[in-house]
């Protein structure tokens, strides 16, 4: 029978911050994954600013930013019309390379197991975990950072509620021109021009050497258009979008197309004695609205920082103490924020009524404004997230740490 204070099950970005963080700060943790280097997967693949402030607070900044690619600055792009050209704030990594290099900086302290949890059993002073192999551990507190992984989820009576089916869908491929020998722009952001589109908008970022692309829209999985964008991703791209041609000239696909659909997951009944839940094992986000890599932040930074030091530090690990982390007045307006923002996307995407025509034809003008007083005064000017043109006001947190992502 091992014995610990942590066990953190699930060793995505969410488990491999958890267990970096908790063992740098010299609490006894082990995390338990079935990959000992995090594989390929289709995921988050840039962190912006405010989400990189986050990231700050967990002292893993500065690894992330020897790992990733600055795009030192962002095209914003619609109808074929350059509109304002930001200072650059995001820094592009893809998700394996991002979940690997946050592995790097756990402390050698902090045990790794690679295996299965196939059973936890939880309760108000301690809970136990068992892998396949018959390996028991004892902990004070389970830290459940599984994904939309299922398994466990029956075996603690969760509930996974999915509240909005088939919400988005996320495409992503590397582009390499070729009638030149590199790209314009540094990166890009190309919005919608109909509604009819059923898209949001694409982005083009440097991951190294590559120009790696993502598509966002709002297409059943079953779409013809996504097997004839696979088919032939720059002719279905530029009769979807002629003015996109303008920006990127002639190009080709160098990799396999990745196509993901997102659904809109909550989980019911997870206030439970002795175990937490954090990212998408408590509710997903929609990758088009720039939102899960924000959540799964702010959850490990609240939960680490403030929370599992806290509870270690007197007896018992129940539902009072797990409701702190839920009730985080941080962590609830960043849950808030991406629910909000979800929804707001897709209508502001795909809604053809008048208000959200109208709010279209404002944010290009709000771009065009901005980019021309920026060519007047110089790139000083303060710049807003291009996706949902949010004002720092909007996610500013009343804690002592500021901006909630």
């Amino acid at each position: 029978m091992r014995r610990t204070a942590v066990v953190i099950v699930g060793g995505g970005l969410a488990g491999s911050l958890a267990a970096a963080m908790l063992g740098r700060a010299g609490i006894d943790a082990i995390l338990i994954d079935l990959h000992s280097v995090y594989p390929v997967d289709f995921r988050c693949e840039k962190l912006d600013g405010p989400q990189m402030q986050t990231l700050h607070l967990t002292d893993l900044a500065e690894a992330v930013l020897r790992a990733s690619t600055h795009d030192r600055e962002s095209w914003v792009a619609r109808f074929g019309r350059v509109v304002e050209k930001r200072p650059g704030d995001q820094q592009g990594i893809l998700y394996d390379t991002l979940v690997n290099t946050v592995r790097s900086q756990i402390p050698g302290r902090t045990e790794f197991i690679k295996g299965k949890v196939t059973d936890i059993s939880t309760g108000p002073d301690r809970q136990m975990v068992e892998l396949s192999d018959g390996t028991k551990i004892s902990a004070r507190l389970v830290v459940l950072a599984t994904g939309l992984n299922v398994g466990l989820r029956h075996k603690l009576g969760l509930e996974r509620q999915v509240i909005s089916a088939g919400h988005s869908i996320s495409i992503g491929f590397d582009a390499e021109p070729l009638d030149r020998p590199a790209f314009a722009f540094p990166a890009l952001t190309y919005f919608a021009e109909r509604p009819t589109d059923r898209m949001a908008y694409i982005t083009l970022f440097p991951i190294g050497t590559t120009m790696r692309a993502n598509l966002f829209g709002y297409r059943d999985l079953k779409d013809p258009w996504l097997k004839q964008f696979r088919d032939a991703p720059q002719e279905t791209l530029y009769a979807m979008w002629p003015g996109l041609r303008r920006l990127m000239g002639e190009f080709k696909v160098t990799d396999f197309i990745k196509i993901r659909p997102v659904d809109l997951v909550i989980t019911k009944g997870h206030m439970q004695d002795g175990v937490v839940l954090v990212g998408d094992a408590f509710a997903t986000s929609c990758p088009a609205a720039g939102t899960g890599a924000r959540k799964v932040l702010v959850d490990v930074e609240r939960l680490c920082n403030v929370h599992i030091p806290c509870w270690l530090m007197t007896p018992g690990m129940g539902q009072a103490k797990m409701a702190a982390f839920y009730d985080d007045p941080v962590k609830r307006a960043c849950d808030a924020y991406s629910a909000a923002k979800a929804y707001e996307l897709r209508s502001f995407c795909i809604d053809a009524t008048l208000p959200w025509a109208v709010r279209r034809w404002v944010k290009f003008v709000l771009h065009w404004g901005r980019g021309t007083l920026r060519r007047v005064t110089g790139p000083q000017m303060p710049s807003y997230d291009v996706v949902t043109a949010e004002s720092p006001a909007e996610t500013r947190s009343s804690s002592a740490h500021g901006r909630f992502a």
